[in-house]
């Protein structure tokens, strides 16, 4: 043994080999925390005091490589200076260009996923051979931030500047065959194979038969293009990633700029090139923003996979109850993720729109090429189109997705109960009706909560699991597992009126309606919203949710909280409802929508909605951007603050991830307590004085006081 450590070791293969193993202990996965990146400075000190190497084998233990650096370390260098942030990059940077410099080639076999610093290593290395079950990637851009060991600069030196910038800029994970066609691998092997092909490449380059020398030299040296070559390279590269980036995500385009300012430097100079772009990067509110809710979607995961073990039973067969879009795309999601499931309803029609839904959804995935037409056929056989309760004593879950009226849902659930096993779990897929009030129709209410999805289900991650007041950890703990089977991000939320998105989105929709009784332009607040970061403005999302579930829905709310949300003046979705303007699912609602080529409805403006509101709103006025966010921003924000303090929901990291999966939240602002800790509680404390006239909703709690007071933040 040459070395060995809780992190990693190095030992003699075959005489004159030595194999670098990445094996960290404690760990289902390696990565380069601190621990690793010291550990790999000490193995390199001991491979270089060796006498009679002639070659290095650098493998993995686990079933992945390297998964990259260790995210949950970034947090600390957030606040520190740009020369702090570049000491943090400096280590592994010195550690890969001392492998990358040894006197004798390396090869590594590439058994798993490598990503990030897990794929810096690799570049560094002479040669690589991936498994074909592996993917590598450089994904940093997704996290706010640029790759910080090397992939900026050895990347394109061995794949091309414009296959590198469009791997960097994309985050993209690849596969052995595209990541072989780049030239980023030199050979793909089985992965029963992959240790063998790595060693004879190994011993080619040590007999001479494979130059190194040359790779390493590419690998050092500027990049060969000449000035006219990359200017037009660059120039078309920065405005293609900036569009697709949008303004509000900076990383894309700064790692092309990074590749471009260091395009005619060593290797040396351009990793301080990089690690200047790394730290310019690390410290925007950007980064700590997608930064946080990466480690919010860990946290959200283990807390989904802890109630899994809890679970006394695997959900093998489900049942949906309401067809139609809702109940169709249900299906789709359990039986495309290999639940197979009971789809029934009262009527045929009903039936076959939920068929044709999930029937549209596979299509789609054959025509992408992600699906076979036989395992379509597969899946849509695993969807039991039923009239009858036939089989359901065989179901270990029901979702009921009938119509949004309590009275209806609980008469369907009590008869649905009689059919079931006395084991099997009830749930309903409400968006509003409280749980508590649904299961006084159950004999068996222990057995019952709620399970919200969002539509459209296959494109929406979030699922709300709503525990009423007799809901047993049992229900909770079967309805996550069935969530995590369906591919879903489960939030397990209190019972409350609207739970936890909905009751945090109508105060946001109401702050809309305000500035427009006070003469906002819907489309003026539509564009500052959406310049904001929102997908789409609240005039919009009001016309794809549907104003008629919207007005549905916000008279349950202001019954709910009436001191609060019960509004003492005509709203505009009022308006529109009363005048049957309904939305995108009648072709007209705030706008109005006439199908494009591809058969999707796209809004136009239309003066009638004006001329509708006239007589509801105030002359028309101007609305700083700043006003206008605040107005809209302060009530979803107090409101998600009392949803914490009251224990609706567990954590702040939920609750933004339930607004990031559930509403398409700005990622890049992190969450609604993530912008409130940008931002900072001083800064909501002037707002909310400001806007105190408009209602208790942009007051601040007690929590969030306390808070500023105590000088403390979310996070």
């Amino acid at each position: 043994m040459i070395y060995q450590s809780d992190a990693l070791t190095v030992e003699r293969q075959e005489g004159d080999i030595a194999e670098l193993r990445f094996d960290l202990q404690g760990e289902s996965v390696n990565k380069f925390d601190q621990n690793t990146v010291n550990h790999l400075t000490a193995a390199l000190d001991a491979i270089e005091a060796q006498d009679g190497l002639k070659g290095l084998l650098v493998t993995s233990a686990k079933p992945v490589f390297i998964v990259g650096a260790d995210i949950t370390e970034f947090t600390s260098i957030f606040g520190s200076s740009a020369d702090d942030i570049k000491g943090f990059t400096a280590t592994n940077n010195t550690n890969f260009n001392r492998l990358q410099n040894l006197p004798f080639p390396s090869c590594v076999a590439i058994n798993g996923f490598a990503l990030g610093g897990g794929f810096e290593i690799c570049l560094a290395c002479d040669f690589r051979v991936m498994s074909s079950a592996a993917k590598v990637g450089l994904p940093e851009t997704k996290l706010g931030i640029l790759p910080g060991w090397g992939g900026t600069v050895r990347l394109p030196r061995i794949i091309g500047v414009d296959e590198a910038a469009t791997w960097i800029a994309g985050a993209a994970e690849q596969r052995a065959e595209a990541a072989l066609k780049a030239g980023a691998v030199d050979a793909v092997a089985a992965p029963e194979q992959l240790r063998d092909v790595a060693l004879t490449t190994l011993r080619n380059a040590i007999a001479g038969k494979l130059d190194y020398a040359s790779r390493r030299s590419a690998k050092s040296s500027p990049l060969p293009l000449n000035d006219t070559e990359a200017m037009m390279a660059f120039f078309t590269m920065k405005q293609m990633v900036a569009q697709q980036a949008g303004r509000n995500y900076p990383a894309p385009v700064k790692a092309v700029e990074v590749i471009e300012q260091a395009r005619g430097m060593g290797l040396e100079e351009a990793l301080d090139v990089e690690a200047a772009g790394f730290a310019e990067l690390a410290v925007t509110d950007v980064a700590a923003s997608l930064v946080g809710v990466f480690l919010n979607d860990q946290l959200l995961g283990k807390k989904a996979k802890s109630w899994e073990k809890k679970s006394d039973k695997a959900i093998e067969r489900a049942a949906v109850l309401g067809a139609g879009i809702m109940g169709g795309g249900i299906a789709y999601q359990s039986a495309y993720k290999g639940v197979p499931i009971k789809m029934k309803d009262i009527n045929q029609d009903g039936l076959d729109l939920g068929l044709s839904e999930a029937s549209k959804l596979l299509a789609k995935r054959v025509e992408r090429g992600r699906m076979t037409p036989a395992k379509m056929g597969e899946v849509l056989n695993s969807i039991d189109a039923t009239l009858s309760y036939d089989g359901f004593e065989d179901v270990d879950i029901v979702v009921e997705a009938v119509v949004e009226n309590p009275k209806v849902k609980q008469a369907v659930l009590a008869e649905t109960e009689q059919k079931i096993g006395e084991d099997a779990i009830l749930a309903s897929n409400t968006s509003t009706i409280s749980i508590s009030h649904l299961a006084k129709a159950l004999k068996r209410p222990e057995n019952f909560c709620g399970m919200h999805f969002f539509n459209p289900v296959h494109a929406m991650p979030l699922v709300e699991v709503i525990r009423g007041e007799k809901t047993s950890d049992k229900a909770v703990a079967r309805t996550v597992a069935y969530a995590n089977k369906m591919g879903k991000k489960a939030v397990v939320v209190k019972d409350c009126p609207g739970f936890l998105v909905n009751r945090v989105l109508f105060p946001y929709f109401d702050g809309f309606s305000k500035l427009l009784r006070d003469g906002a332009d819907f489309q003026a607040v539509d564009k500052v919203m959406e310049r904001w970061g929102w997908p789409m403005g609240p005039a919009y999302l009001m016309d794809v949710v549907g104003i008629d579930t919207g007005v549905h829905a916000g008279e349950v709310m202001a019954e709910g909280f009436p001191d609060r949300m019960k509004l003492d003046f005509k709203a505009a979705p009022e308006v529109m409802f009363e005048n049957q303007r309904f939305g995108q699912k009648n072709n007209i609602g705030f706008y109005e929508y006439v199908k494009d080529k591809r058969g999707k409805p796209k809004k136009t403006v239309t003066e009638s909605t004006y001329e509708l509101l006239a007589p509801i709103v105030a002359e028309r006025t101007e609305f700083s951007p700043e006003d206008i966010v605040d107005r809209m921003m302060l009530p979803m924000a107090t409101e998600m603050a009392r949803c914490l303090e009251e224990g609706i929901v567990g954590s702040a990291a939920e609750a933004d991830l339930a607004l990031l999966f559930g509403l398409g939240f700005p990622p890049f602002r992190g969450g609604i307590f993530r912008w409130m800790d940008t931002v900072g509680l001083e800064y909501i404390a002037k707002a909310s004085e400001k806007f105190a006239h408009l209602g208790k909703v942009y007051e601040m709690t007690d929590g969030m006081k306390a808070k500023l007071a105590a000088g403390e933040s979310y996070y």
